[in-house]
């Protein structure tokens, strides 16, 4: 039996050579094709078009709200420090006005199954405000029965009457982000927030009876290290959240300038890096935490667990989920709505959102049609992300072709892989039935679908387009 991924990682000489041969830039892969290969000719029409034909009656709903109170050194989501609160106003008229024209392009009522809000920070809205957003959304798209609805919180700048506004609309999972609990690095990453902060919030959603407190961690950021991150899991899995994000920092300075803040000298490397995450694992397998996909935790009880262990895992936008075969719409400014055949991501700025929203037209800034090899190639990436596995005999059950046949060269690119013991060959008889992923293997997940995308077949030019790998 091969040891566990956090013993592997203390082979220091083993992963610096791994680390020199494939840390490099390279997607994320939460679409394929990648959003940096979409284009501008993608029209509203074109979503309108794609919605017309759809079938179902239930959809997964992504609100964004652009707004945040502070301004964190280390993000590099779409979000504004607004001078008053008066822009949110418009901004409610605006989501329920782009609700109203998705709801009508679609041509047939839809029920909402999973809800989740994110930002920026949600709650920059007021309960009042919050309170007037749900009420829009569920006459538009009423929530489904059983319906999952998720809101990101920001723990600086959440009251009691928020949390209240939030029970009584279906809420039943927040997401508390952390990032990290020792003040050096909240103070690097302007982010001051005592972890008491958290443990109230924490007590008194689940006393309202929210079910679901998962908290959000970064791993990578400046002045992190193994024994202060150490530090935060104790305290983080004390609470007892029943999952948590372990997102690896993603330093892309040309996309956020926020993050020239503090010097690249100040970042741990990424060896130190890996030991962090290596240390985090370890720390959270021995808390009872279950290691999901490429960076999710969760108590053995928890759906995620189920749906990883039933091979029905999803990765979409807002991460891993269990509520596969929805489509995707998003309102609010930069929006990424996902179609059975389609991408479309909103004007990125809340004025451009607004004006077209206004206008009577659907903002949609960019986007693209899958063909029939994105497809393959987003199914193939979809299942390595959340099973580890690539399935040449599924691929040829589902897309009626040999997958050699469709991606040449496949088995020498991952030969590499299976030589550095991060992919593992499996086989049915004498007869090579694809690759499993090993322990190790999980790490360079981005790598490994990388052999995956055929538009990474053609060298890329121009400036910088993704985060390293690692």
């Amino acid at each position: 039996m091969e040891a566990p991924l956090d013993d592997l990682l203390r082979d220091s000489d083993r992963i610096a050579s791994l680390l020199a041969r494939y840390d490099r830039p390279g997607p994320r892969y939460t679409s394929y094709p990648p959003a940096p290969r979409w284009h501008g000719d993608f029209s509203p029409r074109a979503l309108v078009q794609a919605l017309a034909e759809g079938s179902g009656d239930e959809i997964s709903l992504y609100v964004h709200v652009p707004f945040c109170r502070h301004l964190c050194a280390f993000c590099a989501c779409n979000r504004t420090i607004p001078r008053s609160h008066a822009v949110v106003a418009p901004y409610l008229q605006g989501v329920a006005a782009e609700a109203e024209l998705l709801a009508k392009a679609a041509g047939r009522p839809l029920r909402c199954a999973q809800l989740a809000i994110g930002g920026g920070s949600p709650n920059y809205l007021s309960a009042a405000e919050l309170e007037q957003l749900f009420g829009s959304l569920e006459r538009t798209f009423p929530a489904a029965p059983g319906a999952e609805r998720s809101v990101e919180l920001d723990p600086r700048a959440t009251d009691p009457e928020q949390l209240e506004v939030l029970a009584a609309a279906g809420v039943n999972r927040i997401s508390l982000g952390v990032q990290d609990t020792s003040p050096r690095v909240q103070q690097a990453i302007h982010r001051i927030q005592p972890w008491p902060q958290v443990e109230r919030l924490a007590g008194h959603a689940r006393r309202l009876g929210i079910a679901s407190v998962n908290l959000d961690l970064i791993y990578g950021l400046p002045f992190q290290s193994v024994d202060s991150f150490r530090e935060t899991l104790r305290l983080v899995t004390a609470l007892r959240p029943d999952r948590i994000a372990l997102y690896s920092y993603a330093h892309v300075t040309w996309i956020s300038k926020t993050q020239r803040s503090f010097e690249s000298r100040d970042l741990p490397s990424a060896q130190r890096k890996l030991e962090i995450f290596g240390m985090a694992i370890h720390q959270l397998r021995e808390a009872g935490y279950t290691f999901l996909g490429l960076d999710h935790f969760a108590l053995p009880q928890d759906e995620l667990c189920h749906a990883h262990r039933t091979g029905t895992l999803h990765r979409n936008f807002m991460g891993y989920t269990t509520r596969a075969g929805l489509e995707l719409l998003a309102l609010g400014p930069s929006g990424i709505s996902e179609l059975a055949g389609c991408y479309a991501q909103s004007q990125r700025t809340e004025a451009a959102w607004r004006d077209q929203i206004r206008g009577g037209h659907l903002a949609t800034a960019r986007g693209i049609h899958l063909s029939a090899q994105d497809l393959e190639r987003k199914w193939l990436i979809q299942d390595l992300m959340c099973r580890g596995a690539i399935d040449p005999p599924e691929f040829e059950a589902r897309f009626g072709a040999p997958l050699a046949a469709r991606v040449p060269g496949l088995a020498q690119h991952l030969q590499p892989f299976v030589n550095d013991g991060l992919l593992r060959e499996a086989a049915l008889g004498d007869v090579r039935a694809g690759w499993r992923v090993a322990p190790l293997g999980r790490l360079f997940l981005r790598n490994l679908a990388m052999c995956l995308d055929a538009g990474l077949e053609r060298p890329e030019v121009g400036p910088p387009r993704y985060s390293r790998t690692v």
